[in-house]
């Protein structure tokens, strides 16, 4: 069932084999994106990529097939993976990574492996999407500009206790010629608070210079 449809070719690769190998990879890659798009927020043109994505390098592993040069074509498709890398979040890169391996079955002629494969990782992503079982506070990152002359050991411990379930101060820096403080931390605010009030205390403690509540970059693959 899992044999490449290539070696039960007569001829090899023909029309018909392409053909049947192409439209799996166009239907595989669509469905891909179609379940990125309902577990999360993407643009048009990574789901357009992520669509395509699959025909392209099965086009590759198509036209290298049966050579040495197979293993590089291969190392090759997969290192474009560092141009999601850079400002990616770890479920696009592992999009991509499907989307990829989807092309590289069918490239071969394993499209019963590439369906099968394809079902079982939608099905992982939507059974884990739906669940509680990864689900964890949400971190972000809070950044408190401070003059030089305060304490900022213990000077928001109260307003941390109030609104935060955990805090840590990761990094101090000073700025504007050392006459001010730059205050770092990794955060994770209780449920259902009010964040603009939050805020507004820290800005009566900090005399109301600059505060930052942001989200982390994901940079990370796992």
């Amino acid at each position: 069932m899992f044999n490449s449809i290539f070696n039960e070719a007569t001829n090899g690769i023909d029309l018909v084999t392409v053909s049947i190998c192409s439209l799996v990879s166009i239907v595989l890659g669509f469905l891909i994106a179609i379940v990125y798009k309902k577990t999360e927020k993407g643009s048009k043109y990574f789901l357009t990529s992520i669509t395509i994505m699959p025909l392209i390098v099965q086009t590759i592993i198509m036209l290298v097939n049966g050579n040495l040069g197979m293993a590089v074509a291969i190392s090759g498709s997969f290192s474009l993976i560092r141009f999601r890398s850079i400002a990616g979040r770890s479920k696009e890169i592992i999009t991509v990574f499907l989307a990829m391996t989807i092309g590289v079955a069918t490239g071969m002629g394993y499209v019963f492996f590439a369906v099968f494969i394809t079902i079982i990782a939608l099905l992982l992503i939507f059974l884990i999407n739906m669940s509680n079982i990864f689900e964890q506070t949400e971190e972000k990152i809070l950044k408190i500009t401070i003059p030089e002359n305060l304490d900022y050991t213990d000077m928001f411990d109260d307003i941390f206790k109030k609104y935060l379930d955990k805090v840590s101060l990761e990094q101090v820096k000073t700025v504007n010629m050392g006459s001010l403080f730059d205050l770092s931390y990794n955060v994770s605010l209780k449920k259902n608070i009010n964040e603009k009030e939050f805020i507004d205390e820290i800005r009566i403690r900090n005399g109301n210079l600059k505060v930052m509540l942001s989200h982390p970059i994901e940079n990370e693959l796992l």
